[in-house]
C-alpha cells in the first residue's frame, strides 16, 4: 500500500462518520467503499472500488503501523487522506484484518474508538498517581537504571505507534533505530549513568507513530531511592513545534534585515529577496518585477483588467537548476487577469492558497507548463505576496512548497508581507538609483517623511534645505514617531559626506531608528544600537566599497540626537550622539541650550551613551537641528548657538514663523552643509485625560477594572468603545493576575487614540510586541489583537506595560476626523 512520500500537511479533520467503512485486499486494491467513506472524502464507490488505495493516501503509513500490516496484526494509526476536491485530512483509523478464503488478508478499515473502563469508586493515593501518569496529555516513559524500557502513558504508545509490551525491555535505538533517536538514547544512558537531569530541544522529526514532522521538548530527569541510588529515570516530551517555527520565523526576519538591500542594484536585491525567502520558508521562490521597475522609470497603477506583464528578476528553489520553474531568469512573465498574481498587484494584499483553490486552478490552466509541474514536484501550497514600496506596487513574489510538510498558513503570509515590504523598499531604492541625478534627489526626499504626522501630545514643523545639487545630496535626516502611551519620538541625524552613499545610509539608520523605537528602547540604549548598526556597515563596505561611492570618503559616520517626549508626566529624556545639543524655549520666554551629556558620535564603539530627562511644561518648544545651521566657514560654532537661542528669544505664535525667522537670522550665507530644523511644542495630557487604578493582586477585582473602566469612558463620552475597552481591560488584567507581580497598574488615556495600559512590576513580557506579526501571546492576547488597532509591550523601570490603542470615534474632541491638520507643511 506504500507510494511515494507526499509532504502536504493535512486539516485536523472533520471527525469521521461512525459508517465509515473500507475493504482492502492483500494488494491494496478497494473492494468495499461505503457511505461515510463517500461523505468523508467525496468519492463515490465507482471512483475508487478496484482501484489501488495508495491514490488515497498523502504520505506512507507510519513505521509502526507497516510492521503490524506485514505481519497481519490488528493496528490503529492516524492516516493523511486525500479528498476529492485537493484538500487533505487526518482520520485516526483501525485496521482490522480479515482472512479470505484462498489464506490472504483483507482489511476493514473503521473508525478508531476510545474506550475507558470503569474504575473503583474507592480510589486511593497511589492508584490515583497511576491514573494521573497513564492519562497525563503530555507522552511520558519510564526507563529502569540500564535505560532499558520499563513503560509508558497512552499519548507516548501512540507517538511511538507501539504498545508497551512491544517495547519492554528494549533501548529506544533498539525499539526505533532511526536518528536523532539514537543521540535521545546516548542522553538517557547519561542519565541514568550520572544521575543528573537533561533538557534538550530537538529540532523536526517524524516519530515512528506519527504522520508528519513534530519539535518535540524533551526532559529526561533521574529516578532515585532515598539513599539517592538512580534506579531509573523518566522522559518527558513536550510538542514544541509552534514555538520552533515562531523562532525560525524571528531569524529569517533577523536574516532579511542582514541580507536583503546590501546593494543599489535591482537584480541584486531581488536575488536576496529569494534566497531569504527560500532558505527560510519557501522551497522555491520568484521575483517578478514589473518591466517599468526593471527599467528605472516610475511604475503606473496595474489595470484591473488587463494582464500584468512582469518580469522575472530573479528566482530560488531548494533543488539543484531550480526546475519548478517555468519561466527563465530574464523572460516575461504574463499574469491573466483574475489571477491570484494579478490579483495581488491590483490590490497590494497578499494570499495563500492549497492545491485545490478553483481560483489557483484557472491560474495554473493558464500555463500548461506550470500544471505538469504542480503534479510532478507535488506542490501542494502557494503563497503571492506584492512588493509594495511608499505605496507604489512594484512586483509581486510567489512562494511554493513542495519537499516542506507544512502549508502557508496566515503567519507565514505575515511574515512573508514584512520581509517583502523591507526588500520592496531596497528594490525602490535601487530603482531610483539608476536615474542619476534625478533619481538620487528623488531617492533622499522619499527616504525623509513627507509630512509630519498629526499627534495629541506636539505641534510640529520643520525645515529641510539641502545644500548642494542633486547630486551632491547629503545624509541629514529627521523622523517623528509616535509611540505608545501618547509619546512621541522625535529624531534628528547627519551622515557624514554627501552623494548617493551618504543618502543610503541615511536611509538605513532612520530605518533602524524606527524599528529600535518601535522596540521602546531608552534613549541611550537606541543610540548604543545604531551605534552598533553603523559600525557594522563600515566592516561589511569596506574602503573600497567606499572610495567606489561618488562623493564618499573616510568611514561610515554619523551623529544622532533622539529625544522621547511623555504628556502625561509632562518630560522628555533625550540622549546625543556627537549630535549639537537641542534649545528649549520654555513658555515664560526663556531659552537655554540643554546641557546633554554629549556622546560619541555613531561608529566609534566601546565609549557609553548617557540619558537625561528635563521637565517640559505646557506650552514649551524643543528645536532639533543639524549643524548645518550653526555652522559656516569663518564663523565659530558659539556664534552660531548665539544667533539660534536669540532667534528663539521672542518667538511668533506659529511654528512656522519662527522656522522662518531662525533660517532667515541663523542660516549661513551661502550654507555648506544641509539644514534640518525640527520644532516641537508640546501639550500635556493633565488629569481629565489620564485615570490610574492601582489593582489589588486578586482575580475579583477584574470585574471591578471593567467596572471602573466603562465609568470612566461614560465621563469621557466614548460609551461607544465600552465593549471593546472592557474586553481589553478583563484580558490585560487577567494576564497581569496570573503572570506579574504587585503592584498592578490600570491606565487610561485619551489622546488622539483612547489608550489602555497595564501594569505589573514583572519584567517577563510577551514574545511579540505586534499581534500583526506574530500571534505569540496567546488566546487572550490574540482577542486583544482582534479588538485593537494595535498593541503591544514595553520594558519599564519598574517591571513591563502591555498597551492596546484603539480609534476614537468619529466626532469625538481628540478624533483625527474632528480636528484640522495639525503640524507642519
Amino acid at each position: 500500500m506504500d507510494n511515494e512520500p507526499d509532504t502536504t500537511r493535512e486539516a485536523e479533520g472533520p471527525a469521521v462518520p461512525d459508517d465509515f467503512a473500507v475493504v482492502v485486499d492483500a494488494r491494496g486494491v478497494v473492494l468495499v467503499w461505503s457511505v461515510g467513506a463517500q461523505r468523508l472524502l467525496g468519492y463515490t464507490p465507482e471512483e475508487v472500488v478496484g482501484r489501488p488505495a495508495a491514490h488515497l493516501r498523502t504520505a506512507r503509513l507510519p513505521a509502526a503501523t507497516r510492521r503490524h500490516l506485514a505481519v497481519g496484526e490488528p493496528w490503529t494509526s492516524d492516516v493523511g487522506l486525500r479528498k476529492r476536491d485537493g484538500d487533505r485530512i487526518i482520520a485516526r483509523l483501525r485496521g482490522t484484518p480479515l482472512l479470505d478464503g484462498r489464506g490472504g488478508t483483507h482489511w476493514v478499515l473503521t473508525p478508531a474508538a476510545v474506550t475507558y473502563s470503569a474504575g473503583p469508586t474507592d480510589t486511593g493515593p497511589a492508584e490515583l498517581w497511576d491514573i494521573t501518569l497513564a492519562q497525563l496529555p503530555l507522552p511520558v516513559a519510564i526507563y529502569d537504571s540500564e535505560a532499558r524500557f520499563v513503560t509508558c502513558n497512552q499519548v507516548m504508545s501512540q507517538a511511538m505507534g507501539l504498545n508497551p509490551d512491544e517495547m519492554r525491555g528494549q533501548t529506544l535505538w533498539e525499539i526505533y533505530p532511526t536518528p536523532p533517536l539514537d543521540e535521545i538514547d546516548r542522553l538517557q544512558h547519561e542519565v541514568a549513568r550520572t544521575g543528573e537531569m537533561i533538557y534538550r530541544e530537538e529540532q523536526p522529526f517524524r516519530a515512528s507513530g506519527e504522520v508528519r514532522d513534530h519539535a518535540w521538548s524533551l526532559f529526561l530527569s533521574p529516578l532515585k531511592d532515598r539513599a539517592g541510588a538512580v534506579l531509573g529515570l523518566s522522559a518527558l516530551v513536550i510538542d514544541i513545534t509552534e514555538q520552533y517555527w515562531a523562532r525560525r520565523r524571528l531569524a529569517v526576519l533577523n536574516d532579511a534585515s542582514v541580507r536583503i538591500g546590501s546593494t543599489l542594484d535591482v537584480t541584486r536585491t531581488a536575488e536576496e529577496l529569494a534566497e531569504v525567502a527560500v532558505t527560510g520558508f519557501a522551497d522555491f521562490a520568484t521575483v517578478d518585477l514589473l518591466e517599468s521597475v526593471v527599467q528605472g522609470h516610475e511604475p503606473q497603477p496595474v489595470p484591473p483588467d488587463a494582464p500584468v506583464v512582469c518580469r522575472r528578476t530573479a528566482q530560488r528553489s531548494v533543488l539543484k537548476g531550480v526546475p519548478e520553474s517555468v519561466v527563465a531568469t530574464g523572460d516575461i512573465d504574463i499574469h491573466p487577469p483574475g489571477s491570484p498574481a494579478a490579483e495581488a498587484l491590483i490590490t497590494g494584499r497578499g494570499s495563500y492558497h492549497s492545491a485545490g483553490d478553483p481560483l489557483l486552478r484557472e491560474w495554473l490552466a493558464a500555463s500548461p507548463g506550470r500544471i505538469d509541474n504542480m503534479r510532478r514536484f507535488k506542490i501542494h501550497s502557494v503563497l503571492m505576496v506584492p512588493l509594495r514600496a511608499r505605496g507604489i506596487t512594484l512586483g509581486v513574489m510567489l512562494l511554493l512548497r513542495h519537499r516542506t510538510e507544512d502549508a502557508f498558513r496566515e503567519d507565514d503570509l505575515v511574515l512573508a508581507e514584512e520581509i517583502a515590504a523591507r526588500a520592496a523598499v531596497s528594490i525602490d531604492n535601487a530603482r531610483r538609483y539608476t536615474r542619476e541625478r534625478h533619481t538620487a534627489i528623488t531617492l533622499q526626499r522619499s527616504l525623509l517623511p513627507e509630512r509630519l504626522p498629526e499627534v495629541e501630545s506636539a505641534d510640529l514643523a520643520y525645515r529641510y534645505l539641502p545644500a548642494g545639487p542633486g547630486d551632491e545630496i547629503g545624509g541629514d535626516w529627521f523622523d517623528v514617531i509616535s509611540l505608545s502611551g501618547g509619546r512621541v519620538a522625535l529624531v534628528v541625524g547627519d551622515v557624514v559626506g554627501h552623494g548617493v552613499h551618504a543618502s543610503a545610509t541615511m536611509g538605513r539608520l532612520r530605518s533602524a531608528v524606527r524599528t529600535l523605537a518601535d522596540a521602546d528602547f531608552t534613549p541611550d540604549e537606541l543610540l548604543t544600537r545604531l551605534d552598533d548598526l553603523v559600525i557594522r556597515l563600515d566592516r561589511e563596505e569596506g574602503p573600497d566599497a567606499r572610495s567606489a561611492a561618488e562623493g564618499a570618503s573616510g568611514e561610515v559616520g554619523a551623529t544622532c540626537l533622539y529625544a522621547v517626549y511623555d504628556p502625561v508626566a509632562g518630560c522628555c529624556d533625550l540622549a546625543r550622539a556627537g549630535h549639537p545639543p537641542p534649545v528649549l524655549m520654555r513658555p515664560d520666554g526663556t531659552v537655554e541650550v540643554l546641557d546633554l551629556p554629549p556622546g560619541p558620535p555613531l561608529g566609534l564603539g566601546g565609549l557609553p551613551f548617557e540619558a537625561a530627562r528635563i521637565d517640559m511644561a505646557e506650552g514649551s518648544t524643543l528645536a532639533l537641528y543639524t549643524d548645518g545651521l550653526i555652522e559656516a566657514p569663518g564663523r565659530d560654532v558659539d556664534v552660531g548657538l548665539d544667533l539660534l537661542t536669540e532667534a528663539l528669544r521672542h518667538p511668533a505664535a506659529d511654528l512656522e514663523e519662527i522656522c522662518e525667522e531662525v533660517l532667515r537670522k541663523v542660516r549661513p550665507d551661502p550654507p555648506a552643509d544641509d539644514i534640518v530644523l525640527l520644532l516641537a511644542r508640546t501639550a500635556t495630557l493633565g488629569a481629565d485625560r489620564v485615570s490610574t487604578w492601582e489593582l489589588p493582586l486578586d482575580p475579583a477585582a477584574v470585574g471591578g477594572a471593567r467596572r471602573m473602566a466603562a465609568e470612566q469612558l461614560d465621563a469621557w463620552g466614548l460609551a461607544d468603545l465600552d465593549f471593546a475597552t472592557e474586553l481589553i481591560v478583563s484580558e490585560l488584567v487577567t494576564n497581569a493576575m496570573r503572570y506579574g507581580n504587585a503592584p498592578i497598574h490600570l491606565r487610561l488615556i485619551r489622546a488622539d487614540a483612547l489608550i489602555c495600559e497595564v501594569s505589573d512590576s514583572s519584567s517577563a513580557a510577551p514574545h511579540l510586541r505586534r499581534a500583526r506579526v506574530f500571534d505569540e501571546g496567546g488566546r487572550g492576547l490574540l482577542l486583544v489583537a482582534q479588538v485593537a488597532e494595535r498593541w503591544g509591550s514595553r520594558q519599564t523601570s519598574a517591571g513591563k506595560t502591555i498597551w492596546a490603542e484603539q480609534p476614537l470615534p468619529d466626532g469625538s474632541p481628540e478624533s483625527p476626523h474632528a480636528v484640522g491638520v495639525r503640524g507642519a507643511r
